[in-house]
């Protein structure tokens, strides 16, 4: 008798707590529809980059937007300035430091409702073994079997040693905005 009681609350425990999950399911990243783009300003005026190289970990149900998790690493000398030489710098030890910090980390902690597709990121962004919190807008739109987010955020550069020595750090906005556009799409 004992037994069977045992096995009937696993058994039940077991069937309720799969009743509680969701459809959660891994998305792929469509590269060729995605970017994560920075705009910062110099004396010359605004000077915008691209990071070429960077992979996603995006889990997602559509019914269920605020569970989502995302998971970002981005190679930090993929980063590519509209300008040569400020690549250069970007990348070099002064900045991103990319030979003795080569990966730039974002996770998405929680989605907060807003209006329709109009959601607050909370997240944490790891540079230079520096990890800080950030809070942004982003939106959330599915589309048949396409899920695009797309969001921007200002990051204050010296608040992870970014470009905080020399003549750059005058030179240099302290303020990155960076924009981002994953577009996904359920992994095979």
């Amino acid at each position: 008798m004992r037994r069977g009681l045992i096995a009937g609350l696993l058994v039940g425990t077991v069937l309720f707590a799969d009743a509680g999950r969701t459809q959660e399911r891994v998305w792929d990243v469509v590269p060729a529809e995605s970017v994560i783009s920075l705009r910062v300003g110099t004396p010359l005026g605004s000077r915008t980059g691209r990071f070429e190289r960077w992979t996603g970990d995006v889990r997602f149900d559509p019914q269920l937007p605020l569970q989502t998790r995302v998971g970002i690493e981005v190679e930090a000398g993929s980063l590519r300035m509209n300008d040569a030489a400020l690549t250069r710098t970007a990348v070099g030890a002064n900045f991103l430091d990319g030979a003795r910090h080569p990966t730039i980390v974002f996770r998405l902690r929680a989605l907060d409702p807003g209006e329709g597709s109009r959601f607050t990121a909370r997240a944490d962004i790891t540079m230079k073994g520096v990890t800080r919190p950030v809070v942004f807008p982003v939106t959330l739109r599915s589309v048949g079997q396409t899920t695009q987010m797309a969001g921007g955020l200002s990051l204050d550069r010296a608040a992870f040693g970014i470009g905080t020595g020399g003549p750059w750090d005058r030179l240099i906005g302290r303020q990155v905005r960076v924009d981002v556009v994953l577009t996904t799409r359920p992994a095979a």
